[in-house]
Formats: C-alpha cells, sequence, structure tokens
C-alpha cells in the first residue's frame, strides 16, 4: 500500500467518524429542543394553577378576617 492510498483511507476513516459524531449531535440537540418544550408546557400549567390558588387563598383570608366571620366564631364558642 502507498503512502497516498494511506493517507485516503486515514482521511476517509476520520471524515467519517466525524460525520457521525455530528449526527448524534443533531439527533441529541433534537431530542434536548423537544424535551425543553415539554417542560416549558409543564411550567406554564403550574403558573396557571399557582395562579388560581393564590386567588383562592387571597378570598379565604377575606372570609377569615371579616369582621361576621368572629362574631360567628364567638357564637359558636358558646
Amino acid at each position: 500500500m502507498s503512502g497516498t492510498t494511506m493517507v485516503v483511507v486515514i482521511v476517509s476513516v476520520v471524515f467519517g467518524v466525524l460525520y457521525k459524531m455530528y449526527n448524534k449531535h443533531l439527533e441529541f440537540k433534537a431530542k434536548t429542543i423537544a424535551h425543553n418544550h415539554d417542560a416549558d408546557g409543564k411550567s406554564d400549567d403550574l403558573s396557571k394553577e399557582i395562579l388560581a390558588l393564590t386567588e383562592r387563598v387571597q378570598v379565604l383570608e377575606t372570609i377569615v378576617t371579616e369582621e361576621g366571620y368572629q362574631v360567628q366564631k364567638d357564637i359558636n364558642k358558646l
């Protein structure tokens, strides 16, 4: 085998390996993007749920701090 043939074979093998590595990188990048998209959707759902729960707590705080609620509580103690 001549020197030129060896260089061509080595270069071909190196480019083949680099090509496969690049394809694996693209596959990983696509999976990462899909995962991030799913996480963003879940994050939006959780944010909406937190907002709804916050509103419910505010309503409950309003009810508990009303003067009529305290009077009813005192009546129940008797």
